[in-house]
């Protein structure tokens, strides 16, 4: 069954694609929980005409993606936490304290969801990299050190 997306949902597909899923998945989750309509001759006439009018929107959008990707590439965050001797911090650090640090730093807020961290969390002092999504066209990897405070 083919759907149209309402939203953006990880691994299936971004806002305004049709993607085709199984009839259950559509019918018992996307569909009732408002993330996706039928694609029907209609649903995609207006989808079509939609995409016409947030044509411009959206490049402009991509533009300003790619001008933070372009400071946020080049960059090493430094992410203070409380760390004991043998270099374990206590907590973890996780996407939420990553886009906390890229707020304060260089003024741009980025959705913690749009943060992907490998494993996670962060336990231990060093140098890690965090995919993040800023559009669905622009994605880029952010280096981030967590130092002892």
């Amino acid at each position: 069954m083919e759907v149209i997306l309402k939203q953006d949902i990880h691994n299936l597909g971004y806002k305004n694609d049709v993607v085709k899923v199984k009839e259950g998945y559509a019918r018992n989750f996307l569909i009732p929980k408002n993330m996706a309509t039928v694609a029907t001759e209609t649903n995609r006439k207006i989808l079509a005409e939609n995409m016409k009018q947030r044509a411009f929107k959206e490049e402009k959008i991509k533009k300003e993606a790619q001008k933070v990707a372009e400071t946020l590439g080049s960059i090493t965050l430094k992410i203070g936490a409380k760390a004991g001797t043998s270099g374990k911090i206590f907590g973890a650090v996780n996407a939420l304290q990553i886009a906390e640090a890229i707020q304060k730093q260089f003024n741009v807020e980025i959705d913690r969801k749009k943060i992907h961290v490998d494993g996670e969390s962060i336990k231990e002092l060093g140098t890690y990299s965090a995919k993040v999504i800023l559009h669905k066209e622009v994605k880029l990897d952010v280096k981030f050190e967590v130092v002892a405070e």
